[in-house]
């Protein structure tokens, strides 16, 4: 079975102020259903990495896949269908607009993709938050909720449109650990209910060795 998304040899250079190699020959696949951390000190590449292998930066050499279809060389609107289609975001930040009801901010995704009837994006939205156990603050604007819920809205809106993989950047980096605890459970439950594979840049021990398994970074390599 193919993997759901496959590095091979990825490298990466800033040239200013002077050329620095930040990324080199990054090669590994994660599966369907599997739960990968990525791990290491600040700078070692990780966040880069994470942003070549979600397609928002396109300045990179080597190959990239996605359930073996070749993202690398794709025209910016294409990789943008494919971000929107499937794969789900979770940051440290959870860029909720916060004039936007936690409902429309989880609904905004698939409101770009197009695919469904207003009514059937609402009815999706809702049963995500039902899913993580929101549904009560729906009609609440985003502004008014705390951290820990803010989060979980996030989370809720990167699985609109259903997305093969889901990717964070310390989406725990900014919670309390009893909120942090919750998101791990929130993910492992995705990805044993629905078989979706999770890939989480991250700083946090507890939160990595929980993991299926964990990719560690030194100096934009993986060393173990």
């Amino acid at each position: 079975m193919e993997p759901v998304l496959s590095a091979q040899n990825i490298h990466k250079s800033f040239t200013d102020p002077v050329e620095f190699e930040v990324l080199k020959d990054i090669s590994f696949q994660v599966e369907k259903g599997e739960f990968v951390s990525i791990m290491g000190k600040s700078g070692c590449g990780k966040s880069t990495l994470l942003y070549i292998l979600s397609t928002m930066d396109r300045d990179y050499t080597g190959n990239l896949f996605l359930e073996g279809t070749k993202l690398t060389g794709q025209s910016p609107a294409a990789l943008a269908r494919v971000r929107n289609e499937h794969i789900g975001f979770v940051f440290q930040f959870h860029y909720l607009l916060p004039e936007f009801t936690i409902l429309e901010n989880v609904m905004l995704p698939a409101q770009k993709l197009g695919r469904k009837s207003a009514e059937q994006i609402r009815a999706d939205a809702m049963e995500k938050l039902g899913l993580l156990d929101i549904a009560d603050q729906a009609g609440k604007l985003a502004s008014r909720i705390s951290g820990g819920q803010k989060q979980r809205v996030a989370i809720a809106r990167a699985l609109i449109n259903d997305p093969m993989i889901i990717m964070g950047d310390e989406p725990t980096g900014n919670l309390d650990s009893h909120n942090a605890d919750n998101v791990f459970h929130i993910f492992k439950e995705l990805g044993k209910e629905r078989n979706m594979s999770l890939l989480i840049v991250t700083h946090d021990d507890d939160f990595a060795r929980k993991t299926d398994r964990i990719i560690r970074m030194e100096d934009g390599r993986i060393v173990a």
